[in-house]
């Protein structure tokens, strides 16, 4: 979908907003096809619950995952209960997915951001207790929905140059692909003497060799949605996910693997009942005495932490989404991109009062867009998997972690396409965009490869003498970020622990 720009050369957004309006309403429509604007999109209704239903599977991980990160005891050595983290983890994604489906129109999923929730366990609980970190968390998603308000938000998202942008979109790709392959075993960490990271931080495998049937049916999965997609078969990824879940089916019963075989997490088989009762004991225990608890600046840098993480991930996570699923224009802009930051940022409230951390877009929300996904629907059928998730936790984990890492794999391999729009002659493009790429993936972390980007495309620019180029946004930016790597030895000026 292109967008016109106004006299002003500024973006009409608002003429294209996400929520249906009389340019959608056409005759020949049924109702749920005018207000998800699915033929205007070039989509099907079809299409659209099959991404919703990639999304969901690419994504439910985090159902597990977070009471794992989050296990940790906080200041006053109180951990949380592990069914009430899970119960909020699956509430939360459901609501602001659900919110994000019917009113952003847009194929974006949230839930539980991995990022902020580190921040939370390694640096908030440590300074206060749990229920004064779910309060920075609704502070931080407050600061974000002021960014929105004020058009800051925008504003800095539009300043980002093109190349840019898609540097910001294949160096998501690397990072889903690392992320894929670490999930399945297929790439790990080479510990040396005494558990410390020895002279090869990556291996294949295990001692360089694939060893087990887990990371043998990520490599069959991973195969089987390539060729589904050479064939051109409709719902290659979802259609691979579930031959791949049959076949880790078919390989836990005849070789006789137990549920530690497959790391101890999602393992393809049910046992006992698959109904459970959520527990909402977390839902609204949240506290602002943090500053007292932890101090004034180690608040500012928690808030300042968390909102980088949130910010920047979502920006970078929005902005590789939008153009994967052709709604970004010709400069990378969103129509609707204003209501979608919004409910972003009112994911770190959500969250944080549902006692599951800050809810931030979702990287695996590229899996439904690869799979057609192309409005908000796919995200109600997101959500819906979540809202599911309630009640039936169990069968969360049925899929095995190694066959749905296959999805981010094949997802990354399709963002690299956006390669095709850099011109690598120019060095003031090319080393930006190398440095936005790389760094995602070798620091894990999509804030790190935008903030070395950006600080290069500066100096770059200011050193060909071409300063005024880059606009007073891209300056403040870039100022930013020189703070956010320099934020260890500041602590340490500051006197912050």
């Amino acid at each position: 979908m292109t967008q016109s720009k106004t006299a002003s050369g500024g973006s009409a957004e608002d003429t294209t907003a996400a929520a249906p309006g009389p340019a959608a309403q056409s005759a020949g429509h049924s109702r749920l096809d005018r207000w998800f604007r699915i033929s205007e999109r070039h989509s099907t209704l079809a299409r659209e619950v099959r991404g919703g239903a990639t999304t969901f599977m690419a994504m439910a991980y985090i159902v597990l995952l977070n009471p794992v990160i989050l296990s940790v005891p906080d200041a006053t050595g109180a951990t949380l209960d592990a069914g009430q983290v899970t119960t909020a983890t699956a509430f939360a994604a459901a609501a602001t997915t659900l919110v994000m489906g019917v009113l952003g129109n847009v194929p974006l999923a949230l839930a539980a951001g991995l990022s902020v929730s580190a921040v939370l366990a390694y640096q908030v609980a440590p300074e206060m207790s749990w229920a004064g970190a779910f309060g920075m968390c609704v502070i931080y998603g407050a600061v974000i929905i002021l960014l929105v308000v004020t058009g800051l938000r925008r504003l800095i998202m539009d300043a980002i140059p093109l190349a840019m942008k898609h540097a910001i979109t294949m160096g998501i790709g690397l990072f889903v692909t690392l992320i894929g392959l670490v999930q399945a075993g297929f790439v790990t960490s080479m510990p040396g003497p005494g558990g410390v990271a020895g002279a090869k931080p990556l291996q294949l495998g295990t001692h360089d060799m694939l060893t087990g049937w887990p990371v043998l049916c990520f490599a069959v999965t991973v195969l089987l949605v390539f060729v589904l997609q050479v064939r051109r078969v409709p719902g290659a990824i979802l259609t691979g996910i579930v031959g791949g879940t049959l076949v880790a089916g078919l390989v836990h019963h005849f070789a006789g693997l137990e549920k530690k075989d497959w790391g101890g997490r999602n393992a393809p088989e049910i046992t006992g009942s698959i109904v459970s009762t959520p527990d909402f004991g977390l839902f609204g225990k949240i506290s602002f005495d943090g500053v007292t608890e932890a101090g004034a600046v180690t608040v500012g840098v928690i808030v300042f932490t968390l909102v980088l993480a949130g910010f920047f991930d979502a920006i970078g996570t929005i902005i590789g989404i939008g153009q994967q699923a052709g709604l970004a224009d010709d400069e990378g802009r969103m129509p609707g991109l204003n209501r979608a930051l919004a409910i972003d940022g009112a994911g770190g409230v959500a969250g944080g009062v549902a006692g599951a951390s800050g809810q931030t877009v979702f990287v695996e929300s590229t899996a439904g867009v690869g799979d057609g996904a192309r409005t908000g629907l796919a995200s109600v059928v997101t959500g819906l998997g979540f809202t599911l998730c309630l009640f039936f936790t169990p069968l969360a984990q049925v899929i095995p972690t190694q066959v749905a890492a296959a999805a981010l794999v094949v997802i990354g391999s399709m963002m690299m396409s956006n390669a095709r729009h850099i011109d690598w002659s120019d060095i003031a493009t090319t080393v930006p965009v190398f440095l936005t790429m790389v760094l995602m993936p070798f620091t894990y972390s999509i804030t790190a490869g935008i903030a070395a980007g950006s600080i290069s495309y500066v100096v770059i620019k200011a050193a060909q003498g071409r300063w005024r180029d880059v606009g007073p946004l891209m300056w403040g930016l870039a100022a930013v970020f020189l703070l956010y790597f320099a934020l260890s030895p500041l602590e340490g000026w500051l006197g912050v622990k």
